[in-house]
């Protein structure tokens, strides 16, 4: 291990103490760590991370806004730790490769894709995939849960018994109860027993729920690769924008909203519940899908219709 990545190594445990899970960020701090090392820098400058942070993705013309927002934020963070410890690294300015976020437009899978997901992940070939993906893909479909919040449960998080996941490491730092349906506990009890067998033949994460084949805990980025050899086994790569892994949660909650509203409910006495289920600590991160999704949009605006006086009736 390098000096940089003893330094990389103590800001995420300091960070990871506090609370911040910083799964990307370690991811960019690695390539981060390793650019220094190859460079031979000794001291972070300002300079240094705005070029490292505005290097274009490999094939790509240009390094895109969003990126290097997003590259300067985890590297500006890592600095001013750095210079609390030596006042010779550098603390960029805020502001640096700042740019409007702009939520991306849901991809809603139908039932029938997501079956077929779920199929397709049946299908995986070598360590053991396609025991793990059909139940990882398929929890998130229908609790909406997020993908890391997915992948940090822990064992006794999970209480099959009472059918409840308890979240406590989510976006939001603070717990919830996911409640799950019967089935989707008969799918968990039957993964439980054969992920206990599986530790039961060598040493691996004893803590963690979702393991690989070797028993730790699975990671992000091998979940993404799963994902996107099922995503095309799935037939679900041709024109337009992928659809994402997270658009399994989009998904989950643009349904239970339909489901609502087709059934003549209080949507918007219910909007609070899904919030909460969600996980969304901002209400209005719920309220974004009436507007970002025609169908919901329609709906509300025939409820609303409904409830308003007509222009006869206000003349009368």
């Amino acid at each position: 291990m390098t000096a940089w990545d003893e330094h990389v190594a103590d800001y995420l445990r300091l960070r990871r103490q506090l609370g911040f899970t910083l799964v990307w960020d370690e991811h960019l701090l690695g390539q981060f760590s390793a650019h220094l090392n190859a460079a031979g820098i000794e001291h972070v400058t300002t300079g240094v991370m705005i070029d490292w942070a505005g290097q274009p993705r490999e094939g790509a013309a240009g390094s895109g806004a969003s990126r290097a927002s997003t590259r300067m934020r985890a590297v500006r963070s890592f600095a001013a730790y750095l210079h609390a410890l030596d006042p010779a690294h550098e603390v960029p300015a805020a502001g640096v490769f700042s740019h409007q976020p702009r939520r991306t437009m849901p991809y809603i899978y139908s039932h029938e894709e997501i079956i077929g997901l779920l199929e397709a992940a049946a299908g995986l070939k070598r360590y053991e995939r396609s025991r793990i993906y059909p139940v990882v893909f398929g929890l998130l479909a229908v609790t909406g849960m997020r993908v890391g919040e997915l992948l940090a449960l822990d064992a006794d998080e999970v209480d099959l018994e009472a059918g409840i996941i308890t979240v406590s490491r989510g976006k939001s730092r603070d717990p919830r109860l996911v409640p799950i349906h019967e089935s989707t506990t008969t799918m968990l009890t039957d993964y439980a027993a054969w992920r206990a067998q599986r530790a039961a033949a060598g040493p691996g994460d004893a803590a963690a729920f979702f393991t690989d084949h070797r028993g730790k805990r699975l990671t992000y980025f091998t979940t993404q690769y799963a994902f996107e050899r099922v995503r095309e086994a799935a037939g679900l790569t041709a024109g337009g924008a992928l659809p994402r892994i997270h658009d399994l949660r989009h998904s989950m909650a643009v349904s239970t909203l339909l489901g609502w509203y087709r059934a003549g409910l209080d949507v918007a006495g219910l909007l609070p519940r899904l919030s909460t289920y969600l996980g969304h600590t901002n209400p209005a991160n719920t309220y974004w899908y009436l507007s970002a999704v025609p169908e919901l949009l329609g709906h509300a605006a025939a409820r609303l219709a409904a409830a308003s006086p007509t222009a006869a009736q206000v003349r009368s």
